[in-house]
């Protein structure tokens, strides 16, 4: 298939409009050095090395440029040179960063190619005006089929040059284009409900979590609304689990290395641990994942076939050494609360196992009214690269068969996506879409052969032998950090009554009523409803003004009236109409709504 065909009309578009960017930059900066400047999920970017700051107000300036060359009609020219051709026209135009990239496609191709098919190595170039990059393609035939209105400019920010620290910091400058004018309109539209969902403007106004510079970043601190809601999540996903047989378990934060060099952690990702050292000697690392140290548990007794399955779940921190430029707000961060479990069981019983784990993901997501939202990928392994993942053929093979197998009995018409296995074994990773209409990746079921022969994990057959168990990995809402920061921008704050960190506000009238309040509360308190009483000294429009924006799911008011008839006057959110009725009914209605969490 051509290079042509496997990318679609929109990454074409994208990754074109790049291109012009690039020319009008070198328009406005003429001893501009180029880095790279690909098309993404929603638009383009491409990364500079320029002899000033841009500031916001260059953007309008550069569109301009653009919408010039567009109307200019350059044609999109491919040209094919030999590799030293290429490096000696990028060093005559005074392009480093063209000439790295070339070397590296040379380093790249004398890997898996004779010396000689290396010397006539082709690299492809793209002219469009006066600006010729390093780029395999494909293009556009000319810049006059981007349409010159239906583009923006929307950013600018500082990237390490190829994602590494150690190197110069370039300027990126980001943007969008469509085939309308409509569409644009449309993103940018919801770009700005985008900003006012934003899980860390939110975060703060809700008050449920914070950052603070002692601590450092990427480490939040969960605030007792924000940790109410964490519990809740939690309690839900333990609750459903227990049903499927799972057993909660707790393990160490940290552990030797040894752990994770057997597990193959340290060999893989050696940059992301974050190790633990102190005078008298100690040597630790903080734990990446969960599944080596709960291998240890099922190491501590003797196992029978007829054990199996046992399965462990267990909500605990693990820690990675994320770059410090990937880190903010709750999506990325370097203490990650991960709900973790693992299956211990024979090879008839994987695909079971399997299937439940997907029934548990049906479950949960169905709770939130996200399950008609997904789509399903069947993650497998690179099959030319074997030696990236731990295990062998044969058992790869296996696993592979029976998700797919597992894929077509449930109907999950799962994608099958090469080279993006696990480590130690295939998996099935569940896509769903967040409020902006963005796919993120969070449950995920994964078969592993390889890590129990690792740690020697062994259970005594039928026939008295000694076997290895299959571990079955699966988290179903992935991090609690990623997962409320997702929740938070799904319902906008305005979260359900069940997860709701406060459920009903009550509002007296006036301090005349301060003490039937405070009974009402202790009541509702009692049928265990989260309940505060607001009695400060503002009006009572001020207050319901204040419940509404924290988004607060339930207002009582109480007056005379209520008082005497020791009833309750209702406000439900985003809801006009009122409703009075009496207390006990109301306490019956809410412990209602909470438990079958609509």
């Amino acid at each position: 298939m051509s290079q042509e065909k496997k990318q679609s009309s929109k990454e074409i578009l994208r990754h074109s409009t790049a291109h012009i960017l690039a020319a009008a930059v070198l328009e406005m900066f003429p001893e501009a050095k180029f880095g790279i400047g690909p098309a993404t999920e929603d638009g383009f970017y491409y990364d500079f090395d320029l002899p000033r700051t841009l500031i916001p107000e260059d953007l309008p300036l550069l569109e301009e440029k653009m919408r010039a060359l567009i109307n200019n009609n350059y044609p999109f020219e491919k040209r094919e040179i030999s590799a030293s051709n290429a490096e000696e026209h990028f060093a005559k135009a005074k392009q480093p960063y063209k000439i790295e990239l070339i070397k590296d496609i040379i380093a790249k191709n004398s890997l898996h190619q004779p010396t000689d098919k290396t010397q006539n190595l082709k690299i492809t170039l793209y002219k469009t005006g006066n600006f010729v990059d390093l780029c395999s393609g494909p293009h556009l035939d000319s810049s006059g089929e981007i349409n010159p209105n239906a583009f923006k400019l929307t950013k600018i920010s500082g990237a390490y040059w190829k994602g590494d620290e150690k190197n110069k910091q370039m300027q990126r400058i980001y943007g969008v284009v469509f085939e309308t004018e409509k569409e644009l309109t449309k993103y940018l539209k919801a770009q700005e409900e985008a900003k006012e969902r934003d899980h860390r403007k939110l975060g703060k106004e809700l008050d449920l979590f914070h950052f603070s510079d002692l601590v450092g970043p990427g480490l939040p601190l969960f605030t007792p609304k924000g940790t109410i809601i964490i519990d809740e999540l939690q309690k839900h996903i333990e609750d459903i689990c227990r049903h499927y047989g799972f057993q909660k378990v707790k393990t160490p934060h940290l552990a030797k290395i040894d752990l994770f060099k057997i597990s193959g952690h340290v060999d893989k990702f050696s940059d992301e641990l974050f190790h633990v050292t102190s005078k008298k000697k100690h040597e630790f690392v903080l734990k990446p994942v969960q599944c080596p140290h709960q291998t240890q548990i099922y190491a501590s007794q003797n196992r029978s076939y007829r054990d199996l399955p046992i399965r462990y779940m267990e909500s605990e921190k693990q820690y990675r050494a994320e770059k410090s430029g990937e880190v903010g707000g709750l999506s990325r961060v370097y203490a990650i609360t991960v709900e973790d479990g693992h299956s211990f069981c024979r090879i008839d019983q994987v695909k079971e196992e399997v299937r439940n784990m997907i029934k548990i993901i049906q479950d949960f997501y169905g709770s939130l009214g996200l399950w008609d939202k997904f789509r399903v990928s069947l993650s497998v392994r690179d099959y030319a690269h074997p030696e990236k993942y731990i295990g062998t053929k044969e058992d790869w093979d296996i696993c592979e068969n029976m998700l797919q197998e597992v894929s077509d009995e449930m109907n999950l018409n799962a994608q099958k996506r090469e080279g993006e296995a696990a480590l130690y074994g295939p998996k099935l990773d569940f896509m769903f879409r967040d409020a902006f209409g963005k796919e993120i990746q969070i449950p995920t079921v994964q078969v592993d052969f390889a890590t129990p022969k690792r740690f020697n994990l062994i259970y005594i057959n039928e026939k008295g032998k000694k076997e290895n168990p299959v571990m079955v990995h699966r988290a179903i809402l992935g991090s609690y950090e990623r997962f409320l920061a997702m929740l938070i921008e799904q319902f906008a704050g305005a979260f359900p009554l069940w997860l709701a960190p406060i459920q009903v506000s009550i509002l007296p009238v006036s301090e005349k009523f301060n003490d039937y309040a405070e009974k009402i509360r202790q009541e509702i308190f009692a049928a265990d409803v989260r309940v505060e009483i607001n009695n400060r000294g503002e009006t009572l429009g001020k207050r319901i003004s204040e419940a509404e924006k924290q988004k607060i799911p339930y207002m009582i008011v109480v007056g005379e009236k209520e008082m005497k008839e020791n009833s309750v006057n209702i406000r439900q959110r985003e809801k006009k109409e009122q409703q009075t009725m009496p207390l006990n009914e109301f306490i019956k209605k809410i412990k209602k709504e909470i438990k079958e969490k609509k």
